[in-house]
């Protein structure tokens, strides 16, 4: 908010002011000075968090509200958190758990000669054949390597989330203080692994610890909000919700929730209607007519399944 004007009109009247010439401030100016300071404490310096790459992120949920960590860095660069300890499917580790392939033991002996001679005659055209296309066969073969090649190596390049975690479960401070004594108390957690940690753990203070309105999330308003029906959704809220628990879910391999929130689920389909209302315009129309489709009761269900499983992996600290 911009600040008043300081210039006051002239006036014929003395001023009492025990000797001071400065003029009052008014209530205007008062205000607006306030206002400036409660501003600049909430923005705060930013300057360590711009150079570790690393943000305090403030996260309500039903149970309370705390305050983690969050940086996004090249899938390369990030270590899965280990999930051994908790009782749920591993969609990661499943992907990567190796497949067993049963050998047939069965054979089939022909003792016929002139099948068995008619057989060996199509296998040696059939070789025959396999030998004029083995060059495009091989050039096809080349092709589709480098494909892959391409494509995992962008995989590798993709940015993800990853938070203040430990064996899976989210680490959730009730203050700046608790969270400060933490990262420089030398405990294991996920995020020691990178470059600049070393960096944010000589600089950070408790002051610093203040989460931009981006990245402050209440999840615990989300199935309230749902529950009041179409007309009083709350857009940014719903939309920001959406962002921090696909993060969330990642970090903390959550597949249930990646599953309930991934591209054509009923819930992506509420997150994309609902950022066609914010666009405005023609988009805009279309989003709401899209919102009149998808239920209440339906999306405040997976909403609350969610935020349930999210704060069942959350390990709060004082």
């Amino acid at each position: 908010m911009a600040r008043q004007s300081s210039h006051r009109p002239e006036t014929d009247e003395p001023v009492e002011s025990g000797g001071s010439t400065e003029p009052e401030q008014t209530e205007t100016e008062a205000t607006a000075s306030a206002a400036d300071r409660d501003g600049a404490a909430t923005t705060g310096d930013r300057s360590l968090w711009e150079d570790v790459r690393i943000d305090p992120v403030e996260i309500a949920l039903p149970a309370g509200s705390g305050f983690t960590l969050r940086a996004y860095r090249p899938a390369s660069q990030v270590t899965p958190t280990d999930v051994e300890e908790r009782d749920q499917d591993d969609v990661f580790a499943s992907r990567a758990r190796p497949v067993e392939v049963e050998e047939d033991d069965d054979a089939v002996v022909i003792l016929d000669e002139e099948l068995a001679e008619q057989f060996a005659e199509e296998d040696d055209e059939a070789e025959s054949g396999r030998g004029r296309k083995s060059a495009d066969g091989d050039e096809a073969l080349a092709d589709e390597d480098e494909s892959d090649k391409e494509e995992d190596e962008e995989t590798e390049d993709e940015e993800v989330p990853a938070f203040l975690t430990h064996r899976g479960r989210l680490l959730l401070f009730k203050s700046p203080e608790s969270l400060v004594t933490f990262v420089r108390s030398g405990a294991p957690h996920d995020l020691a692994e990178l470059d600049t940690w070393d960096q944010l753990v000589e600089r950070i203070e408790p002051a610093d610890v203040v989460a931009l309105d981006e990245d402050s999330y209440e999840l615990d308003l989300v199935v309230e909000n749902l529950r009041g029906g179409h007309d009083v959704w709350d857009a940014t809220l719903l939309i920001e919700a959406g962002e921090v628990a696909r993060d969330l879910a990642y970090a903390l391999r959550l597949p249930a929730v990646l599953d309930m929130l991934s591209s054509g689920s009923s819930l992506d389909d509420l997150d994309e209607a609902l950022r066609a209302t914010v666009g405005g315009g023609l988009g805009g129309f279309r989003g709401r007519r899209r919102l009149k489709k998808i239920g209440a009761q339906t999306a405040s269900l997976g909403w609350r399944t969610i935020i349930g499983k999210i704060s069942a992996a959350v390990d709060w600290r004082d």
